[in-house]
C-alpha cells in the first residue's frame, strides 16, 4: 500500500508521553508532572469569568500589557520579550529558526528530553553533554562544541535532576563559548530557588547578544493547563522566534490570568515558602526509608530506588499508581532506577511518605 510518509527523522522518533494519566484508584494524587501544589491563584481564577465574553476575539499576537507586568514583576525590559503557547512551543519555535541539516545542539545528559525531540523535529542533531553526578557539567558542554554547534540548551534549575548551575558557572559557560552559538537559558523553576548565587539569566540576555532566557507560567504560577510561556532574549532573536512561531501563541484567557497573577503576591509567597518546607522534609522522610533524593532547588525530587526485584523504581511506581498516586518514571532519560516525584499538599506528602514506606514494607 502507498501512503505519504513523513521524513525518515521523524518516523524513527517516539512521541512525547507527558506523565501517568490512569491509575485503579478513584482518589488521585497527581505528582507527576511538577504543578503547583494549590492550583492557580485566586486573583487569576477570578479573573476568567471576566473575559468570556472576548472568547470570540483573537488575542493580542504580542500582549504588551503582560510584558509590562513582567517586566515591573522582575525589573526586565518588555520589549525583549515574546510568548508562545507554553515554553514547549518557545524550544521548538528557537531550533526551526536556527536550526538545518548538519547543525548540532548540544544539552545535558540529563537535560530537559524537549531538547532533543525539538532538535529532530527540525532536522539538527541533538548531542548530550555528560552529566557529573547527575549536575550538568560546563566542560564537557564546552568540550562537545564544533563548527557545526548553533544552540545550547541549559535547564537551570534542571529537570529532572533538580540541581543547578551557579551565575558563575552560567557565566563561564556563556564566557568560553563562540558568540556565533545561541545559550537557551530553561529557568522554568527560577522562581523556586532560594539560592544567592542563583540567575535566571535575565542578566546575561541584558549584556549580550547570544543569550535566550525562557520562562512559564505552568510551575510556581499553577497554570500548566492555559499553556503560556515567554522567552526574554535581544532583538533580533525576538524577530526570528516571531517568524516561526504559531500567531496568537499566548491565547486570551491565559494572558489576563497570568497579569492577575502576577499581582497576587501573598499566592507567591505562599507557594514558594511551602516548598521550602515540605520538599526537604519529603527528602528527610524518604532517606530515613533507606532510599536516596538527588539535592534539588525545586518543586519536585528524583528518587532513586533499590535494584533488588519488587523494589525497584518501576515497582514503585506501578504500586503507587494502583493506589491513586501518579509520578513520573525516568527511564525515558535513561535512569531507569529513579522516579521523580513533585511536591504537592502537606496532606499529599504525608500520603506519599506512609505509601512508600508501606511499598518498601510490602516488598520485603
Amino acid at each position: 500500500m502507498n501512503y505519504p510518509t513523513p521524513r525518515q527523522s521523524i518516523a524513527e522518533m517516539v512521541r512525547y508521553q507527558p506523565n501517568l494519566s490512569v491509575t485503579k484508584s478513584g482518589r488521585i494524587i497527581r505528582l507527576s508532572a511538577n504543578e503547583g501544589a494549590f492550583g492557580p491563584s485566586p486573583k487569576a481564577k477570578k479573573i476568567l469569568s471576566s473575559v468570556a465574553d472576548e472568547m470570540h476575539r483573537y488575542p493580542e499576537e504580542d500582549p504588551a500589557t503582560l510584558a509590562e507586568a513582567i517586566g515591573m514583576k522582575y525589573n526586565l525590559d518588555p520589549s525583549k520579550m515574546v510568548f508562545g503557547c507554553g515554553s514547549d512551543e518557545l524550544i521548538m519555535a528557537t531550533c526551526l529558526a536556527y536550526l538545518g541539516p548538519e547543525d548540532e545542539a548540544i544539552h545535558s545528559q540529563y537535560g530537559f528530553i524537549m531538547y532533543p525531540m525539538s532538535v529532530k523535529v527540525a532536522g539538527g542533531t541533538p548531542v548530550a553533554a555528560p552529566d557529573s553526578n547527575f549536575k550538568v557539567n560546563v566542560d564537557a558542554i564546552l568540550e562537545r562544541i564544533t563548527e557545526r554547534t548553533r544552540i545550547v540548551f541549559l535547564a537551570n534549575p534542571n529537570n529532572p535532576t533538580g540541581s543547578y548551575l551557579s551565575r558563575t558557572e552560567v557565566a563561564r559557560l556563556h564566557r568560553e563559548m563562540p558568540e556565533n552559538i545561541l545559550l537557551v537559558i530553561d529557568s522554568a523553576y527560577a522562581e523556586f530557588v532560594v539560592r544567592n548565587d542563583y540567575s535566571d539569566g535575565s542578566d546575561l540576555v541584558d549584556k549580550s547578544d547570544n543569550v535566550v532566557m525562557l520562562r512559564t507560567f505552568s510551575k510556581l504560577y499553577a497554570m500548566a493547563g492555559l499553556r503560556l510561556g515567554w522567552a526574554y532574549a535581544p532583538s533580533h532573536v525576538i524577530n526570528a522566534l516571531q517568524v516561526v512561531k504559531q500567531p496568537f501563541g499566548a491565547n486570551r484567557v491565559a494572558v489576563e490570568a497570568a497579569i492577575a497573577a502576577l499581582d497576587d503576591h501573598d499566592f507567591i509567597a505562599k507557594s514558594v515558602e511551602h516548598n521550602t518546607v515540605w520538599q526537604p522534609w519529603t527528602a528527610t522522610e524518604l532517606e530515613k526509608l533507606g532510599l536516596t533524593c538527588l539535592p534539588s532547588v525545586t518543586n519536585f525530587l528524583m528518587i532513586r530506588f533499590p535494584d533488588a526485584v519488587g523494589f525497584t523504581a518501576q515497582d514503585a511506581g506501578e504500586y503507587l499508581s494502583n493506589r491513586g498516586i501518579l509520578t513520573r518514571g525516568m527511564s525515558g532519560y535513561g535512569a531507569p532506577e529513579y522516579l521523580r516525584l513533585s511536591i504537592g499538599t502537606e496532606e499529599e506528602m504525608r500520603i506519599v511518605v506512609n505509601t512508600i514506606s508501606s511499598f518498601l514494607n510490602h516488598a520485603r
